[in-house]
């Protein structure tokens, strides 16, 4: 099979498409014959080396939306032929989503979207399902406020969604082109980033503001950062943390179920062929993607 790795770090080059043996599922997951596979930041992060793994090859792709092909095991609740959408976790691994068949844990899988195609499907898991944790670190209560900056990106998308959902008023920080997008998204108010100190429940710096988005927070408020590790230090009694997202297929399926019911809406910007991986990268590192791009093989 093809698969898109990279051997030595460095910038949108440095992505081959090898050739690679398929993978065998071990007991308790199953294979997935990919239909398509989302290109995230975090790729591009483990291309130029922020997450180590020098000297050896290592496979890009996280989110993938495709159909069960072989199980191990007894497969758990799967059989092959169906079609489904999972998160592949890792930063280091031989293989990720980025190739024509990946193995995932059966408890990280999930029933796509049935509304949906493969291609819009495979934008939902790491996206999603960081925002919904991380929203769920908050503890915020329904009527409660909260503010989400990079609202317009795909984290935060989802974060003012879920969190309009929920019955939390949303403050979208965004640029001002982006207005109309991030309310329509459910969004109660809009900023491009003058907002009054102390003025909300809680923050979600999809954003990566840091201290800035801090001082947005009440005394005694939450703030989470999508950085394990990099959120501020706490003042004025704000409880400060970020999510790290886990693959759970529990999550993930309510999540697909809110695809269906109307409540998410998943963005795709462009679509490329798998052997294009590398151009899908620059274009990544280009800025300015309104939803994901996505590889198809």
């Amino acid at each position: 099979m093809r698969a898109a790795v990279v051997t030595a770090f460095g910038g949108p080059e440095a992505v081959e498409v090898v050739d690679s043996e398929v993978p065998e599922p071990g007991a308790g997951q199953v294979r997935i014959k990919v239909a398509a596979a989302a290109l995230n930041p975090v790729d591009a992060g483990v291309r130029a080396g922020a997450f180590g793994g020098a000297g050896q090859g290592i496979g890009l792709g996280w989110d993938v939306a495709g159909t069960v092909d072989a199980v191990g095991g007894d497969g758990g609740p799967w059989n092959v032929g169906d079609e489904v959408v999972a998160l592949h976790y890792g930063m280091v691994k031989p293989l990720g989503t980025h190739a024509e068949y990946v193995v995932v844990d059966t408890d990280a899988v999930a029933k796509a979207p049935a509304t949906v195609d493969a291609v819009h499907s495979a934008t939902l898991p790491l996206n999603a399902l960081t925002a919904a944790q991380a929203l769920d670190l908050l503890e915020l209560e329904p009527g409660q406020s909260l503010l989400v900056t990079g609202a317009a990106g795909a984290v935060g998308g989802f974060a003012v969604q879920l969190a309009a959902h929920r019955g939390i008023s949303v403050t979208a920080v965004a640029r001002e082109a982006d207005e109309e997008l991030v309310r329509s998204l459910g969004a109660a108010r809009f900023s491009t980033g003058e907002v009054a100190p102390g003025s909300v429940d809680a923050v979600l710096d999809a954003a990566l503001l840091g201290e800035r988005a801090l001082e947005w927070v009440r005394d005694g408020g939450a703030f989470v950062g999508v950085i394990p590790g990099a959120q501020p230090a706490s003042v004025r009694g704000v409880r400060t943390t970020a999510v790290e997202v886990s693959p759970n297929g529990t999550h993930l399926s309510e999540l697909a179920a809110l695809v269906d019911e109307g409540v998410l809406t998943l963005r795709v910007a462009e679509t490329y062929p798998l052997e294009e991986a590398s151009k899908a990268h620059a274009r990544l590192g280009e800025g300015g993607v309104r939803g994901r791009l996505v590889l198809v093989p």
